[in-house]
């Protein structure tokens, strides 16, 4: 009980010393002076989150000085050494606008698209803020193409552009799943439109090859379920698909898949042709007895 007791006031002791620490004397401070110089010694020893409360409290005074510079620039740097990347990416953008003629404003476009990436999400989440990145880092390269920061932007760049990518090709695999659901004929339509806006946004992508094949088969099966005046049109889109196919992809393993689907198009083409001639000569045998019956009233009249 005693030991208990000890412990309990040893930790009250250690509470109440480390209250009247030099950091919490400065922070009651108002000699803004020693604010700036403490909160510069803390940003210098690391201790990034003391620097912040004294930077607070000091950067209203010192506005517009000459010491205020070097203290924006930290105290971005404070918000992106404690991951505070939404935040580091707002005040070195701030820094940049205001002091776009600094020494330090290239280092700070840089770390204001760097935070906006490293605070980027996978693939499979929203791409919102990964949009914002892709923004921030053109802008850099843009205005600093010479920059020793230049290769490192471009390959953020490139790794934004894959998740892009990855991500497009998840939702145009989601549709194609969802083709055998209760409403196949609105997903074999979303995939349609989605596979070929993919190949236009990626052209150079690893998935197109396989797009390419599906495509042949959900245009196929949803021209097969089309009404009757819509068959024969999107017939053709699918006969026109297997062609694309087969000119960008001579040598694929996807080959024989995509020759069945143009077979079942093209006997069902025929198919339809020969309905819509059947229809057609039965309408004219109509107009025919039509104009007939026309041609014996009047002349019996």
């Amino acid at each position: 009980m005693k030991m208990r007791v000890h412990n309990i006031i040893v930790l009250v002791l250690l509470i109440a010393v480390s209250a009247c620490g030099p950091f919490n004397k400065l922070e009651k401070s108002t000699n803004w002076e020693e604010l700036y110089d403490g909160a510069n010694k803390y940003y210098q020893e690391g201790e990034y989150n003391k620097a912040i409360i004294l930077y607070d409290k000091v950067l209203p005074v010192i506005r517009g000085s000459e010491k205020a510079e070097l203290a924006d620039y930290n105290y971005a740097n404070c918000h992106f050494k404690t991951k505070r990347y939404i935040e580091a990416a707002g005040y070195f953008n701030n820094f940049y606008r205001t002091y776009n003629r600094s020494p330090l404003a290239e280092e700070a476009l840089f770390m204001h698209a760097y935070s906006l990436y490293l605070d980027a999400p996978d693939y499979n989440l929203d791409q919102q803020s990964s949009q914002e990145a892709v923004s921030a880092i053109q802008q850099f390269v843009t205005r600093f193409p010479g920059s020793s920061s230049y290769e490192r932007a471009m390959e953020m760049l490139s790794d934004l552009e894959t998740r892009f990518e990855e991500k497009a090709y998840q939702e145009s695999s989601m549709y194609y799943r969802l083709k055998d659901g209760l409403y196949p004929g609105d997903f074999l339509r979303a995939c349609i439109v989605n596979f070929q806006n993919f190949a236009k946004d990626y052209p150079e992508s690893k998935y197109n090859e396989e797009l390419a094949y599906k495509l042949v088969e959900v245009s196929t099966e949803y021209a097969k379920n089309s009404v009757y005046l819509k068959k024969e049109e999107r017939l053709t889109d699918a006969l026109r698909f297997a062609g694309d196919f087969y000119r960008k992809y001579p040598e694929s393993g996807y080959t024989a898949e995509v020759k069945t689907f143009e077979e079942q198009a093209r006997e069902e083409m025929q198919d339809h042709l020969d309905m819509k001639k059947r229809v057609a000569e039965r309408a004219a045998a109509q107009e025919a007895e039509r104009k007939a019956t026309l041609g014996t009233t009047d002349n019996s009249n």
